[in-house]
């Protein structure tokens, strides 16, 4: 079983620290560079990291984050990290669901300019608009960040540690990495959120701390270079 990253990524930290985590024997091949060669668009044809190998997926293949996280917890039966119980299972589901469709596209809007990513086609970052027009939308954005991350601390949070309850679950890893995101902005974090970031660190330990320092490091790097 391969696991296809490109380790600088946020949006493959949350594989990377799962698998650790979760104790599973896969090999991390580096895809930086490779995404359109043939070889890998005959696999992955969205051309998208991380993307898991494995004869057994339809294909051969899956990508997405948090489909790569399911399929392996349903695979290994790993309900410590994605519960059995149906409703416990949808306010997992949910919570990841809320990331990429809510939080994500906003945390993109906001930040990438501050990193020098290209922002998607139809988007005021990546138009013609005059520069005035883009630092508005961007401030738009990170204004716009407060209230779905005020809904965590309200709902799924709401009286548990973690998403998961007493430990995190794959919605927890989802959810953590795309936080890495905000230092690139200096986002002034709610205590509540602050402490939730450490709890998450403590409770994953290396399977966190070595997957996040290569997002640390360039995201530094791209930072210093906007500068």
């Amino acid at each position: 079983m391969k696991l296809h990253v490109i380790k600088p990524s946020v949006n493959n930290l949350a594989v990377r620290v799962f698998v650790r985590a979760a104790g599973i024997a896969v090999e991390e091949v580096d895809a930086y560079g490779q995404t359109r060669s043939d070889g890998y668009l005959a696999l992955c044809p969205a051309h998208m990291t991380p993307m898991l190998e494995e004869p057994g997926l339809a294909g051969g293949a899956l990508w997405e984050g948090c489909a790569i996280m399911q399929y392996l917890c349903n695979r290994d039966g790993l309900t410590r990290f994605y519960p059995a119980d149906p409703a416990e299972r949808a306010r997992q589901d949910s919570a990841m669901f809320y990331v990429v469709g809510t939080l994500y596209p906003l945390l993109a809007r906001a930040t990438y300019p501050a990193l020098g990513f290209p922002l998607y086609p139809g988007e005021v970052g990546a138009s013609d608009a005059d520069d005035a027009a883009k630092k508005a939308a961007q401030a738009a954005a990170t204004a716009a960040l407060a209230d779905p991350l005020a809904v965590f601390g309200k709902f799924y949070l709401a009286g548990r540690p973690f998403i998961g309850g007493d430990a995190p679950s794959i919605a927890d890893i989802r959810f953590a990495a795309s936080l890495e995101f905000l230092a690139a902005i200096d986002y002034p974090q709610p205590d509540w959120l602050t402490a939730y970031r450490h709890r998450i660190e403590a409770a994953l330990a290396s399977a966190w701390s070595e997957p996040a320092a290569d997002v640390r490091g360039y995201l530094d790097y791209l930072r210093s270079k906007v500068a």
